[in-house]
């Protein structure tokens, strides 16, 4: 969920330092996993919200340098230029429209596609029930398709 390698270790930091402060009151209702990983994921999402709060663009900022403006994710195994560039015109839409999604919607979508978690996994890590995961993901999906639409829709009429 967090790009930036320097605020992932300090979201590291904070989720280890929170599970020392709280591992007693730890209630075993769920697997020790999915407790911590439910303490990353609110980590991860009370950085976003302070980071968007200071800047309008704060999650796309962690996608892409803020001084070349190139993506900051792998290079596609096809070096075609034009390839290149399709490739990241799509990342900075589909990051943009990301980016736009409401918060629960964002961390249930990058769960569910980015990371492959199960939405059953989701639910207990967000402390939702499986079918308002679905509803959520259903509604993120339907968010993006609105979106980015018109994107797709005039690159066929190209």
């Amino acid at each position: 969920m967090v790009q930036d390698t320097g605020a992932a270790e300090d979201i590291t930091q904070e989720v280890f330092i929170t599970v020392y402060k709280s591992i007693l009151s730890f209630n075993e209702q769920s697997s020790l996993s999915t407790w911590v990983y439910r303490i990353t994921v609110n980590k991860c999402l009370d950085h976003l919200r302070a980071q968007s709060r200071r800047k309008k663009n704060g999650f796309f900022s962690l996608l892409f340098d803020k001084n070349t403006g190139d993506a900051l994710h792998e290079k596609p195994y096809f070096d075609h230029p034009g390839i290149l560039l399709e490739h990241k015109e799509n990342a900075h839409y589909l990051f943009e429209a990301i980016e736009k999604l409401p918060y629960n919607q964002k961390a249930i979508f990058v769960m569910a596609h980015i990371e492959e978690l199960p939405q059953k996994d989701i639910a207990e890590i967000m402390g939702l029930g499986l079918k308002a995961v679905e509803s959520l993901l259903q509604r993120a999906k339907v968010n993006l398709r609105k979106k980015l639409g018109h994107i797709y829709d005039r690159r066929k009429k190209e």
